[in-house]
């Protein structure tokens, strides 16, 4: 059985918006070692509609180190409203999309990576079918933008690890309370 992992990065203040605009200054070696080892066990993209966008507009024509990686992975974006995907290597999971997901979840592969889609994460949660999340903590307060957690309630969670950074960032690993 795979799972479902997401990573996040976040402010004090629980902001997962447009971290394009703020966590740059924070990333260093260290904080890359820790994307990159939680990456090593994923061999699948899942994405919200609108990260997927986002995504597709800019890595297929980009010229960034690692750009070859995410055109070559396998993505699924999970939507209502996209009919078609036209990113290499794309899957759209429509329809009963809690179903296609567990028979994501039961297919045979590593680990399936979620990265920003703030929506998606919180439907996975409270479905109880994301298995890791793991939150990178930046030390500043925004006071504005999109919440990690928005409308969630009654998630319970056990932290399983967490590391504090050079940068002041801290990782914190969490899987579904049992």
């Amino acid at each position: 059985m795979r799972n479902i992992v997401a990573s996040l990065f976040v402010s004090l203040d629980g902001v997962a918006e447009a971290p394009d605009t703020w966590h740059f200054p924070y990333f260093d070696d260290e904080m890359g070692n820790a994307v990159g080892a939680a990456m090593a066990d994923c061999d699948a993209m899942l994405l919200g509609r609108v990260q997927y966008q986002q995504f597709a507009a800019y890595w297929p024509t980009s010229e960034d180190e690692f750009a070859g990686f995410m055109n070559n992975q396998k993505k699924y974006v999970v939507t209502t409203t996209l009919a078609e995907a036209t990113w290499t290597n794309t899957e759209i999971i429509t329809g009963d999309v809690l179903a296609g997901l567990r028979a994501l979840k039961d297919s045979e592969g590593k680990d399936i990576a979620v990265t920003g889609s703030l929506t998606l994460v919180r439907s996975l949660l409270k479905a109880g079918l994301l298995d890791r999340l793991q939150l990178f903590v930046h030390p500043l307060v925004l006071g504005k933008g999109a919440r990690w957690f928005g409308d969630l309630e009654d998630v319970k969670l056990t932290l399983s690890s967490a590391e504090a950074f050079a940068s002041g960032v801290i990782n914190q690993v969490y899987t579904p309370a049992s």
